[in-house]
């Protein structure tokens, strides 16, 4: 496959508990590492062999083998775009003022106005439309250690005067407006300038060109001084194109033909995942790089045994909890297990621990560096707080195994997902003293939040029709005229 040319590109483009890991010698300051950073949309936690019988991933399985897992790891905000602003930011995406993803008010995939209401949201709590410039990212953050920051992927924090240039990146590739491709077969892309030398060639799959353009990254990467490289895939979001060769075997096991399709999508993820890995390893970088794979929010299909998903009850285990893998073998003891609850603002502070070789501090940040968990150590215990915006349920606490959700119509639930990992039994009514705790820490942590809003007003939003009422909505204004 033809590789994107660079002059292509966008200019110079817990509780205390501790993890079953046996403590490795600590990073030496002779050579920083690299960071690679594989995130996936809307990978759901039980989606990988192992887990569910139907998935192939032997390379996913073999990167478990030579990391840390952490079997519970959360998104503060389980959907795309607040998922990427909290990651990069190491901030709750709630205090951005960010609980939704961002909606597109033109075709082009942009925004004029700074915020904008979802229109079956109880409350019609304004979201931004955009990442502020003014917030501090990881690439930024790690700039200042020494590292070329490079991006490759899905942003979906807002349009091009928002791209990752403008966020500290280096560099980015195929970056778009949009939240997702209009196709994983060419033209990828409605109308933006993502990948668009591929617009006329047939046969060519988006993940693939992925893949490609991040071994390409790999191979010709020869600067004096580590990197970032941040892959936002776009995949496994919908529409659901599975890779043709890949999905009639998937169909002779009986799935309908979307399921079918997903299941060719998740093949292809891995095989880019072992790819890259075997990249790495090529190159003699896997030694000297940090690899985390991880995603933004719970799978779109089933997720058992984890209840709720990214369409519904996605405060449950199975819209907000993820999979994650760590390898860094210079600390990390491979086929290791961390059970301990992390958000993924936590890899914030930990870059700039792994980069820097020193404890990093920030006050201006919720996450918490996990460099002692990846270490066999121990954490400080703490409360995770979770917050999106679009319907009655619209907030959690979880305090070690417990996790207490809330809705707008006055409802509470209360689990152990640990000892209940289905959320099947609503203890609420049982542990009314634990309830009414966790009930007044949520309380505060919301009114904390509210408190750092900016004013929503009709001048700066628009309401989001969603697209059942844009035909209705469209009816009603020419009958009008």
């Amino acid at each position: 496959m033809k590789m994107m040319k660079h002059s292509l590109l966008f200019l110079l483009f817990v509780g205390a508990i501790s993890c079953t890991s046996a403590q490795k010698t600590q990073q030496t300051e002779e050579k920083q590492p690299n960071i690679v950073l594989l995130f996936v949309d809307d990978y759901g936690w039980a989606d990988l062999e192992g887990r569910k019988e139907s998935f192939q991933t032997p390379n996913i399985s073999q990167l478990k083998t030579e990391s840390m897992e952490f079997t519970r790891a959360y998104i503060p905000t389980p959907t795309c775009s607040p998922s990427r602003a909290s990651m990069l930011t190491g901030k709750e995406a709630a205090r951005l003022q960010m609980p939704r993803h961002i909606p597109h008010e033109h075709e082009d995939g942009s925004n004029t106005k700074e915020f904008h209401k979802w229109e079956t949201d109880p409350v019609r709590r304004g979201s931004r439309n955009w990442l502020p410039l003014e917030e501090i990212t990881y690439a930024e953050k790690l700039k200042e250690f020494g590292y070329y920051n490079a991006f490759i992927g899905k942003w979906h924090l807002g349009h091009e005067p928002y791209h990752p240039i403008h966020q500290g990146f280096d560099e980015q590739i195929g970056v778009s407006n949009y939240g997702h491709p209009r196709s994983y077969y060419p033209k990828f892309f409605k109308d933006n300038n993502a990948y668009t030398e591929f617009d006329d060639k047939k046969g060519v799959y988006l993940t693939d060109v992925m893949t490609d353009t991040t071994i390409h990254f790999l191979e010709n990467y020869d600067k004096d001084q580590p990197f970032m490289l941040s892959v936002w895939y776009y995949t496994v979001h919908g529409p659901h194109i599975g890779k043709k060769e890949l999905i009639q075997k998937y169909l002779d096991q009986g799935m309908n033909q979307k399921y079918a399709e997903y299941h060719a999508m998740v093949e292809c993820l891995d095989i880019s995942v072992g790819k890259i890995m075997a990249t790495l390893k090529r190159l003699n970088m896997d030694d000297n790089t940090m690899v985390i794979l991880t995603s933004d929010q719970g799978g779109f299909f089933e997720n058992g045994p984890l209840a709720g998903g990214k369409r519904q009850n996605t405060l449950g285990e199975g819209g907000a909890r993820v999979p994650m893998f760590i390898k860094y073998p210079k600390m990390i003891e491979a086929g290791s297990e961390c059970n301990t609850p992390i958000q993924t603002i936590d890899l914030f502070p930990t870059f700039m621990e792994v980069a820097s070789g020193k404890k990093y501090t920030d006050e201006n940040i919720q996450g918490k560096s996990i460099i002692p968990l990846l270490q066999g150590k121990e954490i400080e215990e703490r409360n995770l707080y979770f917050m999106r915006s679009y319907e009655d349920q619209y907030a959690a606490i979880m305090n070690g195994d417990w996790k207490l959700k809330k809705y707008h119509s006055g409802k509470f639930e209360l689990f152990n997902v640990v000892d209940d990992i289905s959320e099947k039994n609503n203890l609420v009514q049982t542990e009314t003293k634990r309830v009414e705790q966790m009930k007044k820490e949520l309380l505060a942590w919301e009114e904390e939040v509210y408190a750092g809003w900016d004013e929503v007003t009709e001048e700066n939003s628009y309401i989001y029709l969603l697209p059942k009422n844009k035909k209705r909505e469209k009816k009603r204004l020419e009958a009008i005229k």
